[in-house]
């Protein structure tokens, strides 16, 4: 009697998706802290602030009516719809309804979201690198392709329109476009976020943008939301965004989606089934956040900003780094190749994954090495973290690059 062919306990589609290298570097970092080492984590995207208190207040207030005990609309809150539409228009400039918004589970699920709503299989996405770890991912399980567009310090880490024009095709979909951009830092001005735009619109292409780091940017730079800037791009782009990163939320899971009203009807569908609505005492909190002041955000915006020019100047010191300084977000993505080629304590780092295992190793540093983002070579630093704490890990870092120098 013959047995049946042996099939995979996992599908093809999870099992080829590759954990988060930030996450697991984080994981990583927080493990051997556990085990009492004295560890210095820069892997981490999240704020070291608390969230705002007026924010938590309201959190607890929506834990107390029992409103908010039971299922509410799958596409978010009313009023937080309502208020996500109002600060869009305030924070850049562009006109939208609360019937264009969806509140998601935080920004990834805003990411996986809008590639679900727009990729048939075989369509093709320029994704420019470096780029965080989720967007190809989320891309691959809507069915879409990724076509990597490599950017690197000398552009800025921007890609440009003869980039984009190369990388078109008669299946390309969607652009993904993200400024600041994480993990480079970098920060489009506004005339080549407009020149994008326009050749999105002139090419049919889609343009998802991804506006999370909004509010942090830094010395001359200033965010540009493409749409506000070319306004026919409106009913071919989507925005996502959250409230992670501008009020420290990142454990609160808010994050939303805008775009045109068809796109939009099918994606709150598809969140009807995958998730009906995202916690309600979350979304209660993020309708404190996004309704309010942005007082508590200038304070933490001033504090990054000072420690991204100490951590520049602090990387930029060692022998074989280089850097640029970080226009937004809280990054820094130094060039580590010329620490590359060498050993370290006994050990060979020829690529920048083996150099942040060796660091974390001898000095209790955790980075993120570039083949996370695409861009082998370079290295991605968070610094939301402590003064103290920031400048005594990069000082490891250059202590031991020193002692085997």
């Amino acid at each position: 009697m013959s047995s049946s062919p042996q099939r995979n306990r996992t599908s093809s589609r999870l099992a080829a998706i590759a954990e988060s290298a930030t996450l697991a570097v984080d994981a990583k970092a927080k493990a051997l802290k556990a085990a009492g080492e004295n560890v210095i984590g820069f892997g981490a995207g999240e704020p070291d602030f608390p969230t705002p208190e007026h924010i938590v207040e309201a959190a607890v207030k929506a834990c107390r009516d029992p409103k908010m005990h039971r299922y509410t609309p799958a596409a978010g809150l009313p009023e937080l719809r309502e208020a996500i539409a109002a600060k869009t228009l305030r924070d850049s400039g562009f006109q939208t309804t609360a019937n264009q918004v969806l509140v998601t589970n935080g920004g990834k699920h805003a990411v996986f979201t809008a590639f679900a709503a727009l990729c048939d299989p075989g369509d093709e996405v320029i994704v420019p690198a470096p780029y965080w770890t989720t967007y190809p991912e989320a891309i691959v399980l809507a069915g879409g392709v990724p076509v990597i567009v490599d950017t690197n310090e000398e552009t800025g880490f921007r890609v440009t329109i003869e980039q984009l024009e190369k990388a078109l095709t008669p299946r390309t979909k969607v652009l993904l476009f993200v400024s600041p951009d994480n993990p480079s830092g970098s920060v489009y001005p506004p005339e080549e976020v407009k020149a994008i735009g326009e050749w999105a619109v002139s090419r049919g292409v889609w343009v998802v943008t991804d506006e999370i780091y909004e509010h942090l940017t830094y010395g001359p730079h200033r965010f540009a939301s493409m749409p506000t800037l070319v306004p026919d791009i409106a009913d071919q782009c989507i925005i996502v965004n959250g409230v992670a990163k501008t009020y420290a939320m990142t454990g609160w899971r808010v994050g939303w989606m805008i775009g045109p009203s068809d796109v939009m009807k099918a994606s709150i569908n598809f969140q009807s089934h995958a998730t009906s609505n995202v916690s309600n005492i979350a979304q209660a909190a993020a309708l404190a956040a996004v309704a309010g002041d942005l007082s508590a955000v200038a304070m933490m915006r001033e504090a990054f900003e000072r420690r991204g020019r100490t951590m520049h100047r602090l990387l930029s010191a060692i022998p074989g780094v280089t850097c640029l300084e970080p226009q937004g977000a809280f990054y820094c993505y130094p060039n580590v190749s010329g620490l590359l080629g060498r050993s370290y304590n006994g050990r060979q780092a020829n690529t920048s994954m083996e150099l942040a295992d060796i660091v974390l190793s001898e000095a209790k540093v955790a980075f993120v090495p570039g083949e996370a983002f695409g861009s082998a070579g370079y290295a991605r630093f968070s610094f939301a973290l402590g003064d103290a704490d920031l400048e005594e890990g990069i000082n490891r870092l250059a202590a031991l690059v020193a002692a085997n120098s």
